[in-house]
């Protein structure tokens, strides 16, 4: 009885805590570079004084899906996408580096190259800052090169080089904000490899269909799990009954 009660207080309570994570990622699905969130359910048994005859149910987050999303073409100079493995280097106010897939940028008043949400975009020798009144390229390797309007297009000179990392999924974690970061709090190191494609933006690897489905199961289990508990208690009642009768 103790084991009903307890796996289905702990599976109902968890199951809550799986729709809110759907519900994240059907909230993300058209999100630039939104990677999806996972999580199981894995049962953890409850020691203390006398027989282990009950366990919880603990939601454990088994990470994010790291499949690419769609490559969608904006034609736009500040926006790249990463082709393939691999992540844009940001720069937190508080001095943290994280790792995004969201390549849409944009200039500050001051010239610094940042993320749409207002990151600075970290270049390997430090901040990119660009001149003004000049168009930037961004180049396959993260090269960003400046080209003046006037009176010399022709002039181009390079501001800086961003900082693409490729540190194994199994180091990464997910945080709050949706960047990720190197679970011992390193800074992951520069991969040459990484390459990027101008122009063209990585849509959320979000799969709508799948995530609605997931809903509904959980909505089900629930359900179920609830069951379990009305279950457990007219058992308790009947079997309270019966000793009262004997008595």
């Amino acid at each position: 009885m103790d084991r009903l009660i307890y796996t289905s207080m702990t599976g109902a309570n968890h199951t809550l805590s799986q729709q809110a994570t759907v519900a994240h990622n059907l909230a993300n699905s058209a999100t630039t570079g939104f990677r999806a969130e996972n999580n199981a359910f894995r049962a953890v048994p409850v020691f203390g004084e006398g027989l282990p005859t009950r366990a919880f149910v603990v939601d454990s987050t088994v990470g994010a899906d790291f499949t690419p999303g769609p490559l969608q073409t904006t034609g736009r100079d500040l926006d790249v996408a990463i082709k393939g493995p691999g992540w844009i280097t940001v720069q937190l106010d508080n001095g943290e580096e994280a790792y995004t897939r969201n390549g849409s940028l944009q200039i500050s008043p001051n010239g610094i190259l940042l993320t749409q949400n207002g990151l600075v975009v970290k270049g390997e020798t430090g901040f990119i800052t660009i001149p003004p009144d000049t168009r930037i390229t961004i180049g396959v390797d993260g090269t960003v090169s400046s080209v003046p309007i006037n009176p010399q297009p022709n002039t181009v000179a390079t501001v800086g080089r961003i900082k693409l990392v490729n540190p194994p999924e199994d180091s990464l974690v997910k945080g709050a904000d949706g960047l990720f970061r190197l679970k011992d709090g390193s800074q992951a190191p520069i991969d040459a490899r990484v390459r990027l494609i101008d122009g063209t933006l990585e849509g959320s690897n979000v799969n709508v269909v799948n995530e609605m489905v997931s809903m509904i199961a959980l909505a089900r289990q629930f359900d179920m799990q609830m069951k379990m508990l009305e279950s457990a208690q007219r058992n308790a009642e009947q079997a309270s009954e019966i000793m009262v009768v004997r008595v």
